[in-house]
């Protein structure tokens, strides 16, 4: 019979940190590297022991993540429970949640960025559908000995071979996006209906967001943020999808192209309102244009 003093004690009861994910990893790593160097009888007991193991880890953790799905208190949990980086990382192990495709096509090129980078170029993801990822090249080979072709292979091989959701990749050509513009083009006229003056260009400095509510003719109302990513404007509506809470104080991280959430850090891609926390989820854009020295933004409907 086991005593009081006997019980097994966890890190919270003994006052002892819990593993970092960093180490937790690292000892996954350094396991798996072990068993691949046993010999082969040895080696399929361990893979055995490993794949039930992994089986009956699976089927807890999808039994546990239906359950609080289904029940609106548990989904609230379970939302925060994904934003810890241990949690996610063993969710994702076993399956249970994977990034969409767009994330992960973007995940893809950052291991051929260098490569594409060394000849003067620059790979973007700009979006995925039909199983088709559409890819802007820009930049590279001019006066290199590496042609166009080779690198957009090699961006092909990086994507298709990781993500399975995504069977082709086409090239795009470089233009402006509906949803945002650089400062620095060419103005259009905001007399449009539905255009709405949301601030002037020199409220929002690089790397800075600015909230507002804007009222059109009519009386509605939203409430949205306006972004400046180095010099590029983009509009969203001011409620993060985790809990309907406002952006006001958002993280914005230029050299990452993202939009951190101030109250449970999920990330956001800044151009498009992605969300690369939590698959599925994702801002609600609204699109923008300069007239002059102000900004417009067209609300919803």
């Amino acid at each position: 019979m086991t005593t009081q003093q006997e019980r097994p004690t966890t890190p919270a009861a003994t006052g002892k940190q819990a593993p970092a994910m960093e180490d937790l990893a690292q000892a996954v790593d350094d396991a798996a590297a072990k068993v691949a160097d046993l010999p082969p009888e040895y080696r399929e007991t361990a893979d055995g022991l490993r794949n039930a193991l992994d089986n009956l880890n699976r089927t807890a953790l999808t039994t546990i993540v239906r359950a609080l799905r289904d029940d609106d208190r548990g989904r609230e949990l379970l939302f925060d429970l994904v934003d810890d980086p241990v949690v996610r990382l063993a969710m994702m192990v076993h399956g249970i949640i994977r990034p969409d495709p767009l994330t992960a096509a973007r995940q893809a090129v950052v291991a051929v960025e260098p490569m594409i980078g060394a000849h003067g170029g620059r790979v973007e993801v700009v979006r995925v559908d039909e199983r088709v990822a559409y890819v802007r090249l820009s930049g590279a080979c001019d006066g290199c000995s590496t042609s166009e072709q080779t690198l957009r292979d090699t961006v092909t091989e990086a994507i298709v071979s990781s993500v399975p959701a995504i069977d082709a990749v086409e090239l795009v050509e470089p233009e402006t996006a509906q949803a945002f513009i650089p400062l620095g083009d060419i103005t259009v006229r905001a007399s449009d209906s539905g255009w709405i003056d949301a601030a002037a260009v020199g409220e929002i400095p690089r790397g800075e967001l600015v909230a507002r509510t804007l009222t059109d003719t009519y009386g509605a109302s939203e409430d949205i943020i306006v972004v400046n990513l180095q010099d590029t404007l983009t509009a969203f509506l001011n409620v993060c999808p985790h809990q309907g809470l406002p952006l006001d104080d958002a993280l914005i991280d230029e050299r990452e192209g993202t939009l951190t959430c101030p109250w449970h850090a999920l990330c956001y891609d800044a151009t498009d309102g992605e969300c690369m926390s939590l698959p599925g989820a994702a801002l609600e854009q609204r699109p923008v244009r300069v007239d002059g020295d102000r900004i417009w933004v067209r609300l919803h409907g």
